[in-house]
């Protein structure tokens, strides 16, 4: 039995407490470093979340491959094959596959009791940002992306104000491109709704203004955005 833990353990020296006391201090500067970024800053939940989180799975990774120069370039190597390939990922799902790389490393250098370690480490720093309400505000859903578009002639400037004023609380403009030629305009903007039931009366609003031109609204959180 005890042949079979030591080999559980795998060839280390490190106690549970050396284990344990960097991940927590890696999770502590993440929670620090998220709470910097959140002042005065707008952000995704999911964001705030791999701050906190990815510290701690780093930290992990050093300390699996400290030492062994062969394993540190597979690791790299490994990190930057992490891509999608058909849609960007969100920030909460590239930490789930690094989190996911990180336990199968542990398990793979035969660390198996510290990779379940891991995981049940992370996952309830998770699950504490879920409760907490780190991963996203209330009004989330009111938080979008308005593409207008509108005819050359028309003056953008101030010409939706009014109709902002009375259905968001924050408005500002991103960006505006030419299209068609040079024949209308594509306008971006960054608004926040004052409330859901009154999104397709303020669109139908908007379409008064720019002639009944394409309109679209979009929410901001990565691959979860839908387009009205």
């Amino acid at each position: 039995m005890l042949n079979i833990f030591n080999y559980l353990m795998g060839n280390t020296s490190i106690s549970f407490t050396a284990f344990l006391v960097p991940i927590a201090a890696s999770l502590l500067m993440g929670l620090i470093l998220s709470l910097i970024h959140m002042y005065k800053n707008r952000t995704t939940g999911s964001f705030l979340m791999t701050l906190v989180i990815l510290p701690a799975i780093v930290c992990t990774v050093i300390m699996a491959v400290n030492g062994n120069i062969g394993a540190g370039v597979a690791v790299a190597g490994a990190f930057t094959l992490v891509r999608f390939r058909s849609a960007p990922g969100s920030a909460r799902e590239i930490c789930a596959l690094f989190t996911a790389m990180t336990s199968g490393l542990l398990a793979g250098m035969g660390y198996i009791i510290y990779a379940f370690l891991f995981v049940a480490v992370i996952g309830a720093a998770i699950m504490i940002c879920q409760i907490s309400g780190i991963t996203g505000r209330k009004d989330d859903g009111l938080h979008k992306s308005l593409r207008i578009t509108i005819p050359e002639d028309l003056d953008y400037t101030g010409v939706f104000d009014e109709l902002f004023d009375s259905y968001t609380t924050e408005h500002s403009l991103l960006s505006s491109k030419t299209t068609g030629m040079g024949s209308m305009y594509k306008l971006t903007y960054e608004i926040t709704l004052k409330s859901r039931e009154k999104e397709k009366e303020f669109i139908d609003k908007l379409r008064c203004r720019n002639g009944n031109l394409e309109i679209s609204m979009s929410v901001l959180e990565g691959r979860e955005a839908t387009e009205l």
